[in-house]
């Protein structure tokens, strides 16, 4: 798509009402976009860097308010040592150079997962750059790092009982909304639109609780290949679909729930 064709379609989600508050990315397919090229895994995430950053330029530019990019799941962890220690030199080093665009373009970064089984070098830069975005009141970029969606919850489950358990808090207490305030992504509404890329069907471990009735978008493009007209387009299709939570269609609406 041309850059032309990007920007129609930038001006066509603008000019509607109901654009996506919170975005959410299953970045896939670094690894086969490096063997498609006869060339190591890692050149798949130095590209897969480059479009972390066209694609958080477009949220920007479509006034999007959250974009959480799935970044290092715990199970990464089983990945070659080498390709392991590759990533995480990727992350440190993106995290310490983008700092000032951050600041200058007033993004907050914000991290889910646990960001403790970090290295101390990542766990410091990352740190380090969410202490000085936190007043920003632009896009706010959360990083699932170290990220698990069944941990997150478990995680949750726990902190509540021993609160219970205290009597801190009562059973009747505990609603959807007291559960979500114990969750990793606390202060983030809910997702609106999950975009997976590299034409894969699964969640993956991401976001269980929050996804349950964000609309998924799924495409064949490979990460490293997604760029501003791929997110556009993304979000075109979203504006498109009438949400129901559950409930009838309305007259003359999309027929899709």
């Amino acid at each position: 798509m041309t850059a032309s064709a990007a920007d129609r379609l930038l001006v066509r989600i603008k000019a509607r009402d109901n654009l996506p508050v919170h975005v959410a990315i299953i970045m896939d397919g670094n690894g086969r976009w490096a063997a498609r090229r006869g060339q190591p895994r890692t050149a798949g995430h130095r590209e897969g860097v480059k479009a972390v950053k066209r694609t958080v330029e477009a949220a920007v530019e479509a006034g999007i308010k959250a974009l959480t990019l799935y970044a290092f799941s715990t199970e990464n962890w089983r990945r070659p040592r080498m390709e392991v220690a590759a990533i995480m030199h990727l992350l440190y080093e993106t995290t310490k150079r983008e700092m000032r665009e951050m600041l200058e373009n007033n993004i907050r970064l914000t991290a889910s997962g646990d960001v403790d089984g970090l290295s101390l070098r990542q766990r410091t830069i990352l740190r380090k750059a969410i202490a000085m975005t936190k007043h920003n009141t632009g896009l706010t970029l959360n990083l699932a790092l170290n990220y698990s969606g069944r941990a997150e919850i478990l995680q949750a489950v726990k902190k509540i009982a021993d609160k219970v358990a205290r009597s801190e808090l009562s059973l009747e207490e505990i609603t959807e909304t007291t559960f979500a305030g114990y969750l990793q992504t606390n202060g983030l509404p809910d997702p609106d639109l999950l975009i997976r890329t590299s034409g894969e069907y699964r969640l993956s471990n991401f976001l269980l609780w929050q996804t349950s009735y964000t609309e998924l978008y799924i495409t064949d493009t490979l990460w490293p290949d997604f760029g501003r007209a791929d997110f556009f387009a993304a979000v075109d299709d979203y504006q498109q679909r009438e949400r129901r939570f559950g409930s009838v269609p309305k007259s003359g609406g999309p027929k899709r729930k």
